[in-house]
């Protein structure tokens, strides 16, 4: 039986991502918060965009990591899903405790073009997220899974718990590893001496620059929710540079250039708007 055309795309695309995390460099991964956002980073040139769940649920006025954002992340997905670039999706803990339910939204996001997932483990019990990750990987064997433990994010940061459960995780299936908030350069490069897959960290200006941890063995470099806050700021900023009566600086996007993000052919250059 003949692959449909479709089909045979999105297991070259979802190889191809795979493919990144065993590059001469790590993949750099910025983290997008909506349409626009994505492909504003996408059209930087890089090859593969991530979202980021507390953009995603801050900008729909709800909270991150409490599984209140299960149709808002399904909703971008499905809007970016078939763009030319590498698209993965930040899933929480896979949006249910139940592995078969997380396994159907992996499912659904395989369906419209996804290539990669992050599942969180959130310091719960590691057999319960290591059944969640094996049951996506029967579900959808070509979807890229991420596995993260919150070890250092959530917890004291013990290196033989974050090694048990990165075990346990790659044991069930997981094609990378993730611990954010892991910046000790030691530390990661014992990881990467111990996983037997890439490691992904999470980048943080106070902590080691990309080269440096691309020196380490780090295959993945992770923007997380940065980009977000970072943009934040700047609105914030601008808005208090105005109400002091002065001009605000760095870089401003026209509105046309904003507006054609997500409608390319319907706002003339030069046009602005509100």
């Amino acid at each position: 039986m003949t692959a449909h055309p479709k089909q045979t795309r999105h297991a070259r695309t979802a190889t191809a991502f795979a493919g990144l995390h065993h590059a001469d460099e790590p993949l750099l991964l910025p983290n997008a918060w909506d349409c626009a956002s994505a492909r504003a980073i996408a059209g930087q040139g890089f090859r593969a965009v991530a979202t980021t769940s507390l953009g995603v649920a801050v900008a729909a006025g709800l909270p991150d990591g409490e599984a209140a954002t299960r149709e808002e992340t399904l909703r971008l997905a499905f809007a970016l899903g078939s763009e030319p670039w590498l698209l993965s999706v930040d899933a929480e803990g896979g949006f249910s405790e139940d592995p078969d339910e997380v396994a159907e939204f992996a499912r659904e996001l395989y369906a419209v073009g996804v290539v990669g997932i992050n599942l969180e483990d959130g310091l719960g019990p590691a057999d319960l997220h290591a059944a969640k990750i094996a049951a996506v990987k029967e579900a959808v064997p070509g979807l890229f899974v991420n596995a993260r433990t919150d070890t250092h994010w959530l917890g004291d940061g013990d290196l033989t718990d974050t090694f048990a459960r990165l075990d346990a995780y790659r044991q069930a299936g997981a094609d990378g590893l993730f611990v954010p908030g892991l910046t000790d350069l030691r530390q990661i490069t014992t990881l990467v001496r111990r996983v037997h897959a890439p490691l992904n960290v999470l980048y943080s200006p106070d902590g080691p620059s990309v080269p440096r941890l691309a020196e380490a063995g780090v295959r993945r470099i992770s923007l997380g929710s940065l980009l977000y806050r970072r943009a934040l700021g700047a609105a914030l900023e601008a808005a208090a540079e105005i109400r002091a009566g002065r001009t605000p600086t760095g870089p401003t996007p026209s509105y046309g250039e904003v507006a054609r993000q997500v409608a390319p052919q319907a706002v003339p250059s030069g046009v602005e708007g509100g």
